[in-house]
């Protein structure tokens, strides 16, 4: 509003300019009035920040060009320059007005796509269902959450069957099904389905407080770009802001012409304040996080987008990041007895052990219920599960168990692990378990090599031929096996001389390794908690395609950061060039200060899209 005011005063005080001969005093009362209309709060926001000690500010350079530019007039033999001066003010209020406007479209954007923490929960409690704040429900509880609304707290269902919109955890559109038995994550939003969940955790610890955590913390770590930028600015400004007084005065005292080196001194303090620099170069970062954000890869600084752009080597843990960590049954291989039988009877001896192993075969036969008679089951810790099946004596385990048999096994050429049979110390045959390879995982390792990565390494626990298998499946550069999690760091350490690394992991064991790391990225939704602590970047929906989309996020806001830098330090430097040589106006110095910065804004708002 005030700027349409001043627009229809400053129109109002030219016309009655040209058409009038009144005395310079006259003219500037006259063009004061719109001057102090849309220039007001200029002036008293310098005022105060001269009184804090914060004399170079924009809005103080700004306000001593445009008094400078009022005051000229009365120089002798200088013109007035009054409604220029107000001009100036007025242009410099629109451009603060589209950079606010610029910068509050990016911080509003980032702000709903953080708004995944629900403001109340339904509670059961004396038989009663309560509304409640999600920060009063206690771990155990049983909360209620109906179609449309979103999940308060972490928990495991109870009753109901839905789907779910996690796009705000993983930035995928595709809704996830859940039902009684699946674990739940704050932060999501229930599709069609009444759903009653047991929370797991209290709300300061749940997904979308923790999450929420991660956005608004992100910002506080300054990038090398955003440090020098300040450091740049400290040193930068007080040096212009003295050459404009030696422009001003020297040349006057040699020449004799004071008003002309005064407007020339002003318009240096006008182009000096690196205002472009350092508002949009923050803002481009806090756009990249926020593009990253929306695609479900949270980085937990902007320092770390120097790292992720300069990646040269990325390492994967093996189980739960390039695989499922879902063991099942890839292939039988029966000798006495056909397929079924043999699946059968492995799954009758395991039926009540809680290993990995033993669930993936009670899922490959998941027909327990049959008239079959088991008993004397004995489980040997590190070899296998022996019991009576009808009378039958059936050992089920790997080769040391068939060894102490005396079943003459042998060794199977697929990759996995391979599971032994023996019925009455007779070798029965033998099934091969493996850990299914993540959908994307081959992707992921080419999408790294596109993007520059040099080499790719993949370290495991488990098995030599196990590794090699899942290596050469995803043509891996390289790959470690049978290592604990004190190997797993040594061999980072060895990879770090390399050049900048990142680490994937998503277990407790990979912790210690993900802070060693340049850059720690977990494995964010299945992952767990200690694994995520330690990371610098957590991927919320899992899929490993997703470190060459950060890495891109990283290069892509770096590029932005450049731009607006050359192009700030570029223009502001040709500007000055032509004030010292008289060919600057008022408004080109307005146009390197304000108009640059609101280029530069609206360039670093790209960003935001990731």
């Amino acid at each position: 509003m005030k700027i349409i005011v001043a627009v229809v005063l400053l129109a109002v005080a030219v016309v009655i300019e040209k058409k009038t001969d009144w005395a310079t005093w006259q003219y500037l009362l006259l063009f004061l009035v719109p001057y102090l209309v849309v220039g007001w709060d200029t002036l008293k926001e310098a005022a105060e920040g001269l009184l804090h000690g914060e004399a170079l500010s924009e809005d103080f350079l700004m306000s001593v060009a445009t008094l400078g530019a009022l005051g000229i007039g009365f120089m002798p033999g200088a013109e007035t320059q009054f409604p220029e001066a107000v001009f100036v003010m007025l242009f410099f209020q629109v451009g603060e007005l589209f950079e606010e406007m610029a910068e509050g479209r990016s911080r509003k954007s980032i702000a709903h796509l953080v708004d995944i923490r629900p403001d109340t929960a339904h509670v059961e409690r004396d038989g009663q269902w309560q509304t409640v704040h999600p920060e009063q429900v206690l771990p155990g509880e049983t909360i209620l959450i109906q179609p449309g609304e979103k999940v308060p707290l972490d928990g495991v269902v109870l009753e109901g069957s839905s789907s779910l919109d996690t796009v705000a955890l993983t930035g995928e559109s595709v809704p996830r099904s859940i039902r009684e038995g699946d674990e739940i994550l704050s932060g999501c939003v229930n599709g069609q389905g009444v759903l009653k969940v047991k929370t797991t955790k209290d709300f300061g610890e749940s997904t979308a407080a923790k999450i929420l955590d991660l956005v608004e913390n992100a910002a506080a770590s300054k990038s090398r770009s955003e440090s020098f930028i300040t450091r740049f600015a400290r040193v930068y400004t007080p040096i212009v802001v003295a050459l404009a007084v030696l422009v001003a005065i020297v040349p006057s005292l040699i020449t004799g012409e004071w008003a002309t080196w005064i407007y020339r001194g002003l318009l240096f303090l006008v182009v000096s304040c690196p205002c472009a620099l350092v508002i949009s170069v923050p803002l481009t970062f806090f756009g990249g996080l926020g593009g990253a954000s929306k695609k479900g890869i949270l980085i937990k600084g902007s320092n770390l987008m120097d790292k992720l752009a300069q990646l040269q080597t990325v390492v994967f843990d093996k189980t739960g990041t390039l695989t499922e960590g879902v063991f099942e049954v890839t292939a039988v291989h029966p000798e006495v007895i056909d397929q079924h039988e043999l699946l059968h009877l492995a799954a009758h001896v395991e039926r009540h052990s809680t290993h990995p192993i033993a669930m993936a075969l009670r899922n490959a036969y998941p027909d327990e219920q049959d008239s079959c008679s088991i008993t004397d089951v004995q489980e040997t810790a590190g070899h296998g599960v022996t019991a009576t099946v009808n009378g039958k004596k059936v050992a089920v385990g790997n080769s040391k168990l068939m060894d102490r048999l005396g079943a003459a096994w042998h060794p199977c050429h697929h990759s996995g692990t391979i599971i032994h049979v023996a019925i009455d110390g007779e070798y029965a045959g033998h099934i091969v378990i493996s850990d299914r390879i993540k959908a994307d995982a081959a992707e992921a390792i080419q999408a790294l090599k596109a993007a520059g990565v040099a080499k790719t390494v993949m370290l495991t626990g488990d098995q030599e031929s196990v590794a090699a298998a899942v290596a050469s499946t995803l043509q891996v550069d390289e790959f470690h096996a049978q290592l604990l999690p004190a190997d797993k760091v040594a061999e980072v350490e060895k990879l770090l001389q390399e050049g900048t690394l990142a680490f994937v992991g998503d277990g407790i064991n990979d912790a210690p390794v993900l802070t060693r790391a340049d850059v720690g990225i977990a494995m964010g939704a299945l992952g767990s908690d200690a694994a995520i602590e330690a990371a610098d970047v957590v991927l919320m929906d899992d899929k490993p395609s997703k470190i060459a989309a950060a890495v891109q996020i990283a290069r892509r806001t770096l590029r932005i950061a450049r731009e607006n830098i050359a192009l700030a330090i570029g223009i502001k430097v040709l500007v000055l060039l032509l004030a010292v040589l008289g060919l600057a106006t008022m408004w080109m110095a307005v146009f390197a200060d304000v108009g640059v910065t609101v280029l530069a804004v609206l360039n670093a708002m790209r960003a935001l899209r990731g």
